[in-house]
């Protein structure tokens, strides 16, 4: 079963690091947070993927063509008559990527519907390449396959960015509580697809988030996974400094992996 990530926006509200790259390349621990999301997916047994590419997309091309690198000690021999590379204790996952150059302005949607020959008449998981999370996914594709129904969020608790003040009539702070949820649940993607989605999508410029799943949810044919675990986006440079925190003090619930 394939898994489409969608990696191609610009990353506008972290311009500040995505100038320079696409915002599933900014690193945690060394690794683009696109290589945390498929680790998560390879650890449940799904290990191929189809990377809905855009912005900079040559620079994730590349940084998959060199992946050996990232994981392997390497000898360069220039003692010879023909330069010698050799490669020691070479290890790579086992996955086969695919990565597409879906348009640099495609909305969501559209880079979902230019994947189509890529996945043909399968069901697959898709989610978002910016945020990570410890979802069970053999859980989340079970309750996809048990409601019967074309397409599947998975929803969290909305947790509150900033702090949340209770005001009395005279602006004075009665009470401060930082980071309430309130029980509201938000899309957070890692999603499950059938095929049949791909009708629902007109084209390039179409929001997935909008027509197809106002659409799809009018029609009773979306249904919702609720995971009360770990979920983290990196839509700014303070949420990446967050995600980098807790990987470096060894706290990072996403991790479900061994080294």
């Amino acid at each position: 079963m394939k898994t489409v990530i969608l990696a191609g926006g610009f990353g506008t509200r972290i311009s500040e690091e995505s100038s320079l790259r696409p915002k599933p390349m900014l690193e945690i621990g060394g690794m683009p947070i696109l290589w945390h999301i498929m680790k998560e997916y390879s650890y449940y047994g799904f290990n191929e993927f189809v990377i809905c590419a855009g912005y900079k997309q040559h620079m994730i091309k590349q940084w998959f063509s060199e992946y050996f690198l990232h994981t392997s000690d390497i000898t360069f021999d220039f003692t010879r008559d023909e330069d010698q590379v050799i490669v020691h204790r070479k290890y790579t996952e086992p996955w086969k990527v695919t990565v597409v150059d879906t348009g640099l302005n495609t909305m969501t949607g559209g880079r979902i519907k230019r994947i189509r020959p890529y996945i043909g008449n399968e069901r697959f998981f898709m989610t978002y390449g910016d945020g990570v999370a410890d979802i069970d996914l053999k859980a989340l594709l079970d309750h996809h396959i048990a409601s019967g129904r074309k397409a599947t969020l998975t929803a969290t608790e909305l947790i509150q960015r900033f702090g949340v003040l209770d005001l009395d009539d005279e602006k004075g702070v009665r009470a401060f509580k930082e980071k309430v949820s309130d029980g509201t649940r938000i899309n957070v993607g890692y999603m499950v697809l059938e095929p049949e989605v791909f009708d629902y999508i007109e084209g390039d410029d179409t929001v997935f988030e909008k027509e197809p799943m106002e659409r799809l949810a009018e029609e009773g044919d979306l249904t919702a996974y609720f995971h009360n675990g770990f979920w983290q986006c990196m839509d700014t440079k303070r949420e990446k400094d967050k995600l980098e925190e807790m990987w470096a003090a060894g706290n990072a619930p996403w991790k479900l992996w061994k080294d």
